[in-house]
């Protein structure tokens, strides 16, 4: 059991907090978090943490706006009790996908996120498969970037899946995703080449790669409404694929999504626990849930104990 160190979590994936807590040794530091009439979070640590070394442990998933407001109000209250170090730990990092102007007069979302948890107190940042690399230098304090690849290639080598696979990107933009992917499970590599024509719409062209006969998975660092990943599967299918897989560290998964899996070509759908599922996501037959609380918990002690944790970066 480390000691020093003090895991604090807020409300958005207590479930993820307690495993990480438990693979530790420790416990979560007892925290109460409630709300006003009007919807204002009134929040209290409850336990001493001056000079302690303390990871708050809370992904901006939905609903993204609480749970970032919530991250923001426990580390202002760690940094106002002197806590010695205040470690962001955030599994799935909210607006990560807004990294840039792509238009005229548009925020840059992501960046404005990164200086409020910096502003709030953080001294560090700890976090998974973020949706642009880029996001890492939005920060002024280091961050530590974690991927959940580890735990997908596992699932994959022991389902017997790696016999005839093909690792499939289902857009350009994640050709080195999926390329690193392939080469660490010594598998060949295709693209679905797609074209976007509205935000959360998107239209399959074609398929380049051989993947008749094989065992396909289609690969990407989050699932949204999975319009892209169904469609990027029924083309698959179409040009021979004997099984198609998805995989998929962030299972964010709204509006139709579950619906669309289900009716989908998708034989079944690997994600991490990065974000929580809520009742309807649990009762989808086609999701495998792995997860990533030991990895966490290892970059936690780690980071705690001033060691290396480049190993895990891979």
């Amino acid at each position: 059991m480390p000691e020093g160190i003090k895991l604090v979590s807020g409300n958005a994936h207590k479930r993820l907090a307690e495993s990480i807590a438990a693979h530790l040794g420790v416990r979560l530091t007892d925290t109460t978090i409630t709300r006003f009439s009007d919807g204002e979070i009134q929040l209290q640590i409850n336990e001493n943490v001056r000079g302690s070394d303390v990871f708050v442990i809370q992904p901006t998933c939905q609903p993204v706006n609480g749970n970032i407001m919530e991250l923001l109000l426990m580390l202002d209250a760690l940094k106002r009790a002197s806590a010695g170090r205040i470690t962001a730990v955030i599994p799935y990092y909210g607006y990560a996908r807004q990294d840039r102007k792509v238009q005229p007069r548009v925020p840059i979302s992501s960046k404005l996120v990164a200086d409020l948890i910096t502003v709030a107190g953080a001294h560090r940042v700890l976090t998974m498969d973020l949706h642009a690399g880029q996001i890492q230098g939005f920060f002024d304090i280091p961050v530590d970037h974690l991927y959940g690849a580890p735990v997908l290639y596992d699932y994959i080598n022991k389902s017997g899946l790696n016999h005839s696979l093909v690792i499939v990107s289902p857009d350009a933009g994640g050709v080195e995703r999926a390329r690193n992917f392939a080469k660490r499970l010594k598998a060949s590599l295709a693209i679905v080449d797609k074209r976007r024509d509205a935000p959360n719409v998107s239209q399959v062209m074609h398929v380049v790669g051989d993947v008749k006969g094989r065992n396909a998975v289609l690969l990407d660092d989050m699932i949204d409404t999975a319009g892209t990943i169904t469609k990027a599967a029924e083309a698959l299918k179409e040009h021979g694929a004997n099984t198609v897989y998805a995989a998929c560290t962030h299972a964010v998964l709204s509006g139709p999504a579950i619906d669309r899996l289900n009716a989908s070509a998708i034989d079944r759908l690997i994600v991490t626990d990065t974000i929580p599922l809520d009742s309807k996501k649990e009762a989808c037959e086609k999701i495998i849930v792995l997860s990533v609380a030991g990895l966490f918990a290892e970059a936690i002690k780690r980071i705690h104990e001033e060691s290396s944790i480049s190993s895990l970066f891979i």
